[in-house]
């Protein structure tokens, strides 16, 4: 299931898992212009975690999951010296 709301700054998906235990913690993910923030409570260690990533490593994340093993660059993209 998941849910999605569209607030002032940024438009916020939570993510629940209803899948066979054992079952993990909602994840919620606020996409802004400037980045991408992936939360979910820590049960283990009782705490907040929390990723930050642009919007570019977002897409990149997204055409990874359909790529075969191996070492990508995005076409267009500056080389490396």
């Amino acid at each position: 299931m998941l849910s999605i709301e569209h607030e002032f700054e940024a438009t916020v998906v939570t993510l629940v898992d209803e899948g066979p235990e054992p079952l993990q913690e909602d994840v919620t993910v606020a996409a802004f212009d400037d980045r991408v923030t992936f939360t979910q409570y820590d049960v283990e260690g009782d705490r907040v975690m929390q990723v930050t990533m642009s919007p570019l490593q977002v897409q990149e994340l997204l055409a990874a999951l359909d790529l075969p093993e191996g070492v990508y660059r995005r076409a267009g993209a500056d080389a490396d010296p």
